[in-house]
Formats: C-alpha cells, structure tokens, sequence
C-alpha cells in the first residue's frame, strides 16, 4: 500500500532535467531559451522564417509593396517573421503570436557599399517589441568586415544582458566565392563571437560540414526566386544535412500560390515530405484556387 507521503510527493519519481531541443543552447537563461522556442518549433526543432525585411535597404521589392494584403495572410503559416520594427509597429496585429525576429543592423541602401551598416535599433525598442532575436548582417571578407562584426558583438552582448537571442546572417558579397569552405569560415566566427544562431547560404556540396563545423543551429536564406519545385528541393536537402529551418522570402511571397508555397515548405521542413510530394501539394493548391475563381466567375453572370 502507497504511504501517503510517497503518494503526495512522489518519492519514487526523481525530478526530471531535460535538455533544451535546439543544438548549442542548453547553457543558455531560461528567458532566452523561450524566446528560441517561439522561433523554432520544439516538438521538430525546426523553423520556418518568413523574411519580409527587404525593404530596410531594396525599397519596395516586387511582392513586398502592401505587406497589410500579400504577406499578413501568410503569417499564420510561418513559424517566426524577420521583419523591421517600423513595418511591425505599422501593419503586423499585435495578436500574432509567432515569433518576431527584428532587423537590427542598417544604414546603407542598395545604391552603397552594403557592408557599411550600423546598429540600427535600441535594445529597450526590441524589449518594448517583445522580440525574440536580434538580427544584423556579418560581412566576412567584406570591405567593412570588422564594423560589421563588432556590430554582431554589441548586439550579442545586450541580447544576452536581456534574454534575447542573436542571428548573425552572413552576407555574401558579389566577388566572393559561395562554397563550403568560405560558408564554414563565415559561419563559424559568428558563432564563436557569440550569436546564437546563424543564417547562411545553402551550397550543394559539402552543406553539411558548414552544419556539423558550426556548434550553433543553422537556418539557410532562401535567395534569389527560384522555381517553386527547386526552392523545395534545396530546403529539403538543406534539412538532410543539418539545417534547423529555412528564413525564406522571396521564393514564398513571389511564387505563383504564396500560401501554397509556404505550406509546402513547412512540410518539407517539419514533417520530412519529399519535395516532389511538397511540390503536388503546391500546385494542388494553385488548381483548387483556379477552380474556385472560376466558380465565382460563373457564379456571378
């Protein structure tokens, strides 16, 4: 027969310490490791970002000119928006309850030196924002790689001071080579300095020694648009070899079906779906849409 003390306090059962889900961020405060947890899903350890800051330095980019009517109806899709704070306190409902990462480096427009960035928010606006990372550009090799670093470094800092964590997102510059080795270098110094995660380049051979080189999780930027069908074969095999999500823009907000796109990719990234799978689903969806159009057309002669 159970005592009654054993039955109140469980004396048979020992107080379980389990470790944080996300690679390299078990030693970090209980408020940070929350915040990582509305960015990355905790039952899949994965993420899927949708970047719609492109405006801090393109302007309006095609896809991106009423954020309110093309990118507010895939919110619900996305696991975390990498935004700026003007286009959050502007447009994005305070009810969204994803995770907000904040561009925090600018300075620069598309028509200067890009390398040539600042800190560009106050740690006390992103607490007031409720944020969960920092973000700002790294440009190792570029021609203001050490500002760029120290920019990282300070943010790091009070992010850490505060609880809130730091993506450090590489930037490739036009005469730079794309491959492992130098995804490796750039990767690796961001997280040795500090950021508690990374945004890079996905490259076809050798990604996973820039995954398993770097002691931090690693989310791959989606890039220049590319067909629906390839963009879903490189987060899957982004995935496959060590990437803990994908921060995708363009390849969502300017495909044909953006919804479409974005469920695609969140089943390729969190349930394992082969692409070719991902892809019948988006185009699944682009014929229901054009059937249902063409309902209402008929509907309404």
């Amino acid at each position: 027969m159970i005592s009654e003390k054993k039955r109140i306090f469980f004396l048979d059962i020992p107080q379980e310490n389990p470790a944080f889900f996300l690679k390299g961020s078990n030693n970090l405060d209980w408020g940070m490791k929350n915040r990582l947890a509305r960015i990355f899903n905790p039952k899949s350890g994965k993420t899927v970002m949708l970047a719609i800051d492109h405006g801090y330095f393109q302007g309006p980019t095609t896809g991106l000119e009423r954020i309110d009517v093309g990118i507010l109806p895939l919110a619900q899709y996305a696991d975390t928006l990498m935004l700026t704070r003007g286009i959050l306190r502007s447009v994005v409902p305070p009810s969204f309850n994803g995770g907000i990462v904040l561009r925090a480096s600018g300075g620069p427009s598309i028509l200067k030196e890009l390398s040539n960035e600042q800190i560009a928010v106050d740690i006390e606006d992103a607490i007031r924002l409720n944020v969960s990372a920092l973000a700002v550009q790294v440009f190792i090799g570029g021609e203001n790689e050490t500002q760029s670093v120290h920019n990282m470094t300070r943010l790091v800092d009070l992010g850490n001071r505060y609880g809130i964590a730091t993506l450090a997102v590489t930037a490739v510059g036009r005469d730079m080579v794309r491959d492992a080795k130098y995804m490796r270098l750039a990767c690796r110094i961001c997280a040795e300095l500090g950021a508690t995660y990374v945004k890079t380049y996905y490259v076809p051979e050798d990604f996973d020694t820039v995954t398993a080189s770097c002691p931090v999780p690693i989310v791959i930027a989606g890039g220049k648009k590319l067909p629906e069908l390839e963009a879903l074969r490189m987060a899957y095999d982004a995935i496959r070899q060590g990437a803990a999500g994908v921060d995708m823009g363009r390849n969502i907000f300017q495909a044909e079906s953006p919804v479409g796109m974005i469920q695609a990719v969140r089943s390729v990234v969190h349930d394992g779906m082969s692409p070719e799978e991902a892809f019948e689903m988006y185009t699944g969806s682009i014929d229901r849409a054009a059937s249902t159009s063409i309902e209402e057309t008929l509907a309404a002669v």
